[in-house]
């Protein structure tokens, strides 16, 4: 495997409320060097995207108005880690904010990166599990819709064309596939 490049500077060449972006003069350990750009954390702490469970078939998902595409997806909750919180107290306060419930139970699937030759940006997916009522005020500008789907039927869901977030529907299959595993042991 080869040698992790160098970094030889890094600057930020621009930045907005949410984005900063940084340029990298990066050498290989062949002598090549290059220069990269990169959108850069927005925040040092990371960020959470939960897959809250009903119950060992029903994930409680949401509907978003996501400026990005200028339309509603439905998703997964998920939020930025913040200073001085664990994962897991992130994971719950944003349920209780986006969905209306907290976990007893959480679990650390995985972490995803979206785009990793541009972003640093990652995501760290939340099993939650033993759901009970209770609603956090959020920074949400409306109340979002919460809607049970089955995670047996993760491509009725695709066929709906309302759900095109990568991190979503990937956590849902490995949401399901790990549920099958553990029902299987």
């Amino acid at each position: 495997m080869a040698e992790i490049p160098t970094i030889l500077n890094k600057t930020t060449i621009a930045r907005s409320r949410l984005f900063r972006i940084e340029s990298l003069d990066i050498q290989f350990s062949n002598g090549e060097q290059r220069n990269y750009e990169r959108l850069a954390k927005s925040s040092p702490t990371g960020a959470v995207l939960i897959v809250p469970m009903l119950d060992n078939d029903t994930v409680l998902l949401i509907r978003e108005y996501s400026a990005g595409v200028h339309r509603y997806e439905l998703g997964l909750p998920k939020g930025k880690v913040d200073a001085g919180e664990t994962l897991f107290e992130a994971a719950n306060r944003e349920l209780k904010e986006e969905v209306g419930f907290g976990a007893t139970d959480l679990l650390r699937l995985s972490t995803f990166s979206m785009a990793p030759a541009y972003l640093e940006h990652t995501t760290d997916i939340i099993l939650a599990r033993q759901l009970y009522v209770e609603k956090l005020l959020g920074d949400e500008p409306e109340e979002l819709e919460v809607i049970p789907w089955s995670l047996t039927n993760i491509n009725g869901l695709l066929a709906t064309g309302e759900c095109t977030e990568a991190r979503s529907i990937a956590a849902l299959f490995i949401t399901r596939e790990y549920l099958q595993t553990v029902k299987r042991l």
